[in-house]
């Protein structure tokens, strides 16, 4: 519901165009399919053509061309070329490793470097919640500091308001909701709070350290004397290690079922970098998702 819903956000808002880099990969061919019917973007499609015409299985909609690359590594470099250059606004990563279209991404000369931090975030549709749940970061920063985790925290905001959540509720996760000094992640969900409170992080509400439970069921936080605006109705889940998101982002799809769909934030246009494991539909919230922060920042 939540997720579908961007859907029509987008379409309200006028065509944005994606550049995908080694678009030959059944899944992303199958997105970019399901996005060209409900009429939402155009693609540039960069790869091996002989390959792209085969796998898509028609003629390609006029809202598709494809641009022939002759590897992965100039289909990323092609594809990061065509958003800076402007050509394109969303990056979408597809049969190529990830390493790969983060080298192009990061070039000095073409890139989509800000001088902010590149984060993940994802958008989770979970059953039985009135809201989406975001999580951050899954799948970039591996054990950021608290500078960092203040930048990921801006990314994730900057992305919540993109699609309408304003103000967002923002917990940073630890196994415990007491400050320990044994334990760092602790200390830099209070800092976290205090900078919020300074107003050195802004547009959301900071507060922590919060447990899962405790930051997402108001009961569970109610029964350990937890209270605040974030207790309970977290909008944004900080995880403290790259480890934590991954089994919380696994744990929410294939236990909970849970619908899904994220962006590398921080770069001057959205990325997407989904896995191969994730399915088309997936790939088509991520696309949504990313083309919203496109129109939320316009």
């Amino acid at each position: 519901m939540f997720l579908e819903s961007l859907i029509g956000k987008v379409a309200e808002n006028g065509k944005k165009t994606v550049a995908v880099a080694a678009a030959g990969e059944h899944e992303v061919l199958e997105a970019v399919d399901l996005a060209v019917q409900k009429n939402f973007a155009n693609f540039l499609l960069y790869g091996d053509r002989e390959q792209i015409e085969s796998m898509y299985g028609s003629s390609p909609d006029r809202s598709i061309s494809i641009i022939h690359s002759p590897d992965p590594k100039t289909a990323a470099e092609d594809a990061v070329k065509a958003v800076s250059s402007g050509r394109a606004d969303v990056l979408m990563k597809g049969n190529v490793q990830t390493s790969v279209i983060l080298k192009a991404v990061l070039n000095k000369d073409f890139g989509l470097r800000t001088g902010k931090i590149l984060s993940h975030t994802a958008a989770f549709e979970i059953e039985g919640y009135d809201r989406l749940i975001f999580v951050t970061d899954s799948a970039m920063n591996i054990a950021p500091d608290l500078e960092q985790k203040a930048d990921i925290i801006r990314n994730a905001v900057a992305l919540a308001n993109s699609i309408g959540v304003e103000n967002p509720k923002v917990a940073p996760l630890c196994a415990v909701e007491t400050i320990n000094p044994a334990m760092q992640a602790t200390l830099d969900a209070a800092s976290l709070s205090a900078m919020n409170k300074r107003g050195q992080i802004s547009g959301c509400i900071v507060d922590g350290p919060l447990a899962l439970d405790n930051a997402v069921s108001v009961p569970a936080a109610e029964h350990k004397g937890i209270s605040g605006a974030v207790a309970g109705k977290a909008d944004i889940l900080l995880v403290p290690s790259i480890e934590t998101g991954n089994v919380l982002y696994k744990s929410l799809v294939y236990f909970a079922k849970a619908k899904v769909g994220a962006v590398i934030c921080g770069a001057k246009a959205p990325i997407i970098l989904t896995s191969r494991s994730d399915s088309s539909e997936s790939k088509l919230y991520s696309l949504a998702l990313a083309i919203c922060s496109v129109n939320g920042q316009n």
